[in-house]
């Protein structure tokens, strides 16, 4: 199996892609602010206990012959020593101090000190509650509520300072955090995976459009027969159509290469016909002689460029299919018959091998003409023996493996067999077309003609041609 390259563009991995990142940023944002709101809505709980006891200080606390006395409150957690909730009561001087007159048990020898950006905020709202943050005994971290009043009968203003230690909110917070973050992952896991089925599912008639497309082009298929959404129908209609006009510009060309034929062929044949029914026309030199030669060699090329030009429009199509195993059997038998005679008397066998499924993606007539030079060649040349193998290689490759007994073929020679016209022996009846036929129209269909030695001391042939599926 091929590796999946990842920089070829993907519409699955697109949409997927794009998906991922959207459901990331949103689930992100999300637990961002679903814990922000959770943090908020503790310290809002924390801030209205915190207002109660500033409350009570205020509202206790009271003068006694100039002198502040604090309220006696039953908070148990005030009078142990740094137990987390502390308070005090200090009087704003003249010179804009804070001077502690009052404070819990629980702050001991320390004092709650309020910074002075908090304290201009208590002189520009005297008479509100205001809440913020600090650092309070062994520097644990505080949520504080402050009050600024007056009270009758005392001269400065007093500040009611109550605190208490928010380390279990920013736990508590932290968990809460933790938790989201871990169903928040769940979702957006469980979120991917819909998204990447519901792209498979969603995208499920174009995969079907794929694979019909890659059935006509094997030739399992002559058109798109199939039902697609109506994103996809005019697609399929369009393609239908422009399978439809190949298949009517391949006849078209077939049949121009027809007439072409038969306007070339018939008055070649004629020359040929009067020049051999002139005086001296089998005199080798003689005008007759020279006209019917060079006639003949004109109705080869024809042919040869004829036949060329019909398989380069034959492989043009795509629905064309023809198994392999028949026509190597009628190759096989009619060929033993031709050269039964040869060798003194001994014929030649013919050992082929073939799946019965294997396909040539192309026309009968071109496989014939491919298998039966190829075959016929080594016939000619063999003592007695040929061997054929046809198998697959790839899903849309197979190859044809002839091998011989014959005196074989040197390799410095091996590309001149390939050229039109090249006859490796003037003695061996021929025109010297036969293999460099077969190389063209193998690549005519995509093909390649390949020579080398047989292990049956000969020549080797191998064809790679491409394959449709069964």
């Amino acid at each position: 199996m091929s590796m999946i390259d990842l920089r070829r563009p993907s519409l699955v991995r697109r949409l997927v892609l794009l998906a991922t990142a959207w459901n990331l940023v949103v689930l992100v944002v999300a637990g961002a602010f679903l814990t922000a709101q959770f943090r908020d809505a503790a310290i809002r709980r924390f801030d209205q206990t915190l207002a109660v006891l500033t409350d009570d200080l205020y509202a206790g606390s009271s003068v006694e012959e100039g002198v502040l006395k604090a309220p006696f409150l039953t908070d148990i957690r005030a009078t142990r020593t740094y137990s987390g909730r502390y308070w005090t009561i200090s009087r704003r001087t003249p010179d804009g101090a804070l001077r502690v007159v009052e404070r819990s048990r629980s702050l001991f020898d320390s004092d709650l000190m309020v910074a002075s950006q908090q304290v201009e905020r208590l002189d520009a709202a005297p008479g509100k509650t205001l809440f913020f943050d600090m650092r309070g005994p062994q520097d644990k971290p505080l949520r504080a509520a402050a009050l600024l009043a007056r009270l009758p009968g005392y001269a400065d203003p007093v500040v009611f300072v109550a605190a208490e230690d928010r380390s279990p909110i920013d736990a508590d917070a932290a968990h809460f955090g933790r938790i989201t973050a871990l169903a928040l992952l769940l979702l957006g896991g469980g979120l991917i995976l819909a998204v990447v089925v519901q792209v498979r599912v969603g995208l499920q008639p174009l995969f079907r459009l794929r694979r019909e497309v890659a059935s006509v082009r094997r030739g399992k298929a002559e058109r798109l027969a199939g039902l697609y959404p109506e994103e996809l129908e005019p697609l399929a209609v369009e393609l239908n159509a422009l399978l439809a006009h190949n298949q009517e510009v391949v006849e078209r060309q077939r049949t121009h290469v027809g007439n072409l034929a038969h306007a070339l062929k018939t008055p070649l044949s004629v020359m040929i016909t009067e020049a051999s029914q002139q005086p001296g026309g089998q005199v080798p030199g003689s005008l007759a002689e020279v006209v019917s030669r060079q006639a003949d060699v004109m109705r080869g090329q024809v042919d040869h460029h004829l036949r060329r030009a019909r398989a380069a429009a034959r492989s043009q199509t795509s629905g064309e299919r023809t198994p392999v195993e028949p026509i190597l059997d009628e190759l096989a038998v009619t060929l033993e018959r031709i050269f039964q005679d040869k060798s003194e008397g001994r014929g030649v066998e013919i050992d082929w091998r073939c799946p019965e499924d294997l396909c040539f993606q192309g026309e009968k007539q071109d496989l014939m003409e491919l298998a039966g030079n190829v075959m016929e060649n080594a016939a000619k040349w063999c003592k007695g023996r040929i061997r054929a193998v046809a198998s697959p290689t790839t899903i849309d490759r197979w190859t044809l493996v002839v091998d011989d007994d014959g005196p074989g073929l040197p390799p410095e020679r091996w590309s001149d067999a390939l050229k039109r016209g090249q006859r490796m022996d003037e003695h061996t009846p021929g025109s010297g077309l036969g293999l460099s036929i077969v190389d063209e129209l193998a690549r005519a269909y995509g093909g390649s003609v390949t020579l080398g030695e047989s292990p049956l001391g000969g020549l080797r042939v191998c064809l790679d041609l491409p394959r449709s599926e069964t």
